[in-house]
């Protein structure tokens, strides 16, 4: 640590909280959101005049060590954004859809929300009312703490995410197979980094369906495998259907046809048992069920697995040997993991392989990640607090399985949700919470389907910094959120625990946790005993036993607790005390008798995907490319940042990767508009020709609005012009409740024409009821057919 102090100019970086600078007052914070990100970087702002002019990185935080992306830089244009920012609260006058709003106060606004909600629990009961979250922005704790101890609802979810399939599966999973989630150990659990005397790089790190230099999801910033890659030489293997930064720099980088990696999995899994290279202490001492799952990957051979996802089998072999033989290595995995129906199984497949190389809770292997402080700063803040043991089983979706049953899902499923509102069952949903969710640009499937449903609401509420395609078409009041210089918040995700402070204010925008204060205390005040947003954050603080409360946290700007490896060995991670994992058999399960006693499979399997050249192949006739959706950029967090000049500038159009022999065989030129369709609808993209794609597949962005462009409809910001989300669908998932198909589809791409784009699709969905096609409903109908 020493070292790494010395290497800058103590009076130009300090550590201090806040200092002059000349004209300038600067402050030694970490930025969140808004707009939003997974990280938390340690940043400078610059202010003058109660203006925020600069942002520059913080070399003194260790977590990124100086280091930001092009979102963080950005943010003095996106927080002074006087154009698309929000100034006050404003309430909708005329019809749904028309982009038609009057200036009101925060007391008004207010007032005709818990008019609405009074009179929803009164008519419908409190479950009719369903809060809606996206992700990157704070508000993992504050809005299902609304939701819970203000509407006294069960019904948290995520914005019509089918089948929850943003990190919830691969965290569930975890819990079944070890107790913990596993995460890259990139040194990021210790204040030291990489100076820890007991910290060891990884030899290999298996990078899965991860792009992760731009995502940086997760709580895990890329830029650390170059790190390791640079000061010790670390190798990588990539998995990955497109050719992305770390995949060029790979020994072995395995390209395969989206939607099939568990059959990869398997198959490395099988090469390191069968030839004898798994990790024999750490199997038999700290695994249970391992010559079940020797039996099970058995057949899927690495010559089986290269014919299912059209790659060379002698690749999966060398790949398997490599990680095999890294002492450590560690897995970098992502959210393609979530987006299959067979989610939960390709991440049991993936933790096995992980296991049996013994790379748990190993120095540079994947630590078990647990929030700071042990704080509760998640989606389940307030529910057994606030909400009854009838009221919380009217959670919906607590019957598609017992994984959701039985508490591994803290939220409500946003299918069920969709169900409820267009047909009413289990019951009615009248009321949708929209914070920090904008739903029908980003995460919600067949986003067309779901329009219909939002609009056909009651009364809905969106808490954003600015007007929305969501907010427009289905809004009746609109709040305007303070972004994060603007904000007092705290923030773990894994760790340090750190804090933002407000420095500087934009017209009458209020923080989520002001927000959500303020109207609990109207709706619930026996439930929120606060005065200040101060309060309710260092009421999280006491609840999680933090020594400092906002204040002292705020002088500290993070603070690290003691860094532990091999908890297993010393009884760290058990409750009881006792050595081993946090699991039934104290063990690491790769034979998971949690699944067993719900009913599902125990061990890893592969399942084709419901849509596909094998599983569809009349519809492959139709539709020949294989489609797989949410191309990440450096510019854009999901659909945020699109009104930001500077990043249009360098990302002006949504695009789609496919290789030149694909584009050939199409009649496809680089750069051209094209249209990206299949039996659920269609969009447009500007097609990125290039050999870094898979033959026969496709690549396209997701989160695509335009602001530039009229929001009334049935333009509606052209949300549903370049919207891969009219292609996906919602219902069909896999039998947990988790992981749905965004991944892995099939499609057919060809030239836009003069012709062919007389109607665009934001104007066929809103003016023209949309696409005609048979509904695959799982959930509502008990299995999906695609042919």
């Amino acid at each position: 640590m020493e070292l790494f102090e010395k290497k800058f100019n103590p009076e130009l970086y300090k550590t201090d909280f806040h200092w002059k600078e000349g004209d300038y007052d600067v402050y030694r914070v970490c930025h969140w959101s808004a707009p939003g990100c997974h990280n938390s970087c340690g940043i400078l702002l610059y202010v003058k005049d109660g203006k925020l002019e600069r942002v520059e990185g913080d070399p003194n935080q260790p977590y990124n060590r100086g280091r930001l992306c092009m979102r963080c830089l950005n943010l003095p244009e996106a927080c002074n954004d006087l154009l698309n920012r929000l100034k006050w609260p404003v309430k909708r006058v005329g019809e749904r859809g028309e982009n038609q709003w009057e200036r009101i106060s925060w007391d008004e606004a207010y007032d005709i929300i818990v008019e609405n909600v009074r009179r929803i629990q009164k008519e419908w009961g409190p479950e009719a009312i369903c809060g809606m979250i996206g992700t990157g922005r704070n508000v993992c704790w504050q809005n299902p703490l609304i939701c819970y101890a203000g509407f006294g609802s069960p019904n948290m979810s995520f914005g019509f995410l089918s089948g929850d399939c943003c990190m919830v599966p691969r965290t569930s999973l975890s819990f079944c197979v070890c107790g913990d989630l596993p995460v890259v150990d990139a040194s990021q659990f210790n204040e030291e980094r990489w100076d820890h005397p007991e910290y060891e790089y990884p030899e290999v790190v298996l990078v899965w369906g991860n792009d992760v230099i731009k995502s940086n999801g997760d709580g895990f910033l890329g830029h650390w495998i170059v790190d390791m890659m640079t000061q010790a030489n670390t190798k990588l293997i990539v998995v990955d259907p497109d050719l992305t930064w770390l995949a060029s720099r790979a020994d072995v980088w395995i390209q395969p046809r989206p939607g099939v990696d568990s059959a990869i999995a398997m198959a490395m899994t099988n090469v390191i048992i069968e030839e004898d290279l798994y990790d024999h202490d750490f199997v038999e001492n700290w695994t249970y069920g391992f010559d079940e799952l020797a039996a099970r990957v058995k057949d899927m051979t690495p010559e089986k697995a290269a014919e299912i996802a059209w790659v060379d089998a002698e690749d999966i072999r060398k790949a398997a040997r490599m990680f095999a033989a890294a002492k450590p290595g560690a897995l970098q995995w992502g959210l393609t993991t979530d987006m299959r129906v067979n989610g939960i199984s390709e991440a049991h497949c993936l933790m096995s392989l992980n296991a049996i190389c013994g790379n748990v809770d190993q120095a540079g292997g994947n630590y078990l990640a647990r929030e700071a402080y042990s704080m509760n700063l998640a989606y389940l803040c307030g529910y057994f607090e606030n909400l009854d043991v009838d009221m919380r089983a009217k959670r919906l979706g607590n019957d598609i399985s017992p994984m959701h049953q039985f508490g591994l899902s803290s939220t409500a499923a946003s299918d069920v949700v969709l169900q409820a509102i267009e047909c009413g069952e289990p019951y009615p949903v009248k009321m949708l919470w929209f914070q920090g969710c904008n739903s029908i640009a980003n995460m919600a499937a067949e986003a067309p389907r779901v329009y219909e449903a939002i609009k056909s609401t009651e009364f809905n509420v969106v808490v954003d910094y600015c007007i929305t395609p969501t907010a427009v078409a289905c809004a009746d009041i609109v709040l305007p959120c303070a972004m994060s210089p603007e904000r007092n918040q705290l923030r773990t995700w894994w760790t340090p625990l750190r804090q933002s402070t407000r420095v500087v204010e934009y017209y009458e925008s209020k923080t989520d946790e002001q927000i959500i204060l303020e109207l609990g205390k109207r709706l619930n005040p026996e439930a929120w005993p606060y005065e200040t947003d101060i309060d309710l954050l260092n009421a999280r603080l006491k609840e999680g036993e933090v020594p400092e409360d906002f204040a002292g946290l705020q002088e500290m700007v993070y603070d690290w607790e003691p860094l532990e490896y091999h908890r297993y060995e010393k009884g760290l991670l058990r409750p009881d005390g006792q050595p081993g994992f946090n699991t039934p058999t104290g063990m690491i399960e790769l034979y998971c008798t949690t699944l067993e006693a719900f009913g599902n499979d125990p061990l890893p399997s592969y399942e084709e995907p419901p849509e596909s050249p094998i599983s569809t192949p009349k519809r492959f006739e139709e539709y020949p490319i294989v489609l797989t959706t949410g191309h990440r950029s450096f510019e854009f967090f999901h659909s945020e940042h699109r009104n930001q000049k500077t990043m249009r500038e360098f990302h002006p159009n949504p695009r789609v990767r496919i290789h030149p022999e694909t584009a050939a065989k199409y009649g496809i030129e680089d750069g051209q508009w094209v249209w990206i369709e299949n039996q659920r609808g269609r969009c447009r993209q500007i097609a990125w020709v290039t050999e870094g794609m898979k033959p026969g597949c496709a690549s396209a962005e997701h989160g695509w609005w335009f602001p530039e462009t009229e929001g009334a409809e049935p333009n509606l910001f052209g949300v549903f012009d370049s919207n891969i989300n009219n292609l996906t669908s919602m219902m069909v998932v896999g039998e947990t409740g988790y992981g749905a198909p965004y991944k892995g589809l099939l499609c057919k791409i060809y030239p836009c024409t003069e012709e062919n784009s007389k109607i665009m699709p934001s104007e066929q969905v809103t003016r023209m009821g949309g696409w005609e096609y048979d509904r695959v409903e799982k959930l509502a109908m008990g299995g999906y057919k695609y042919e």
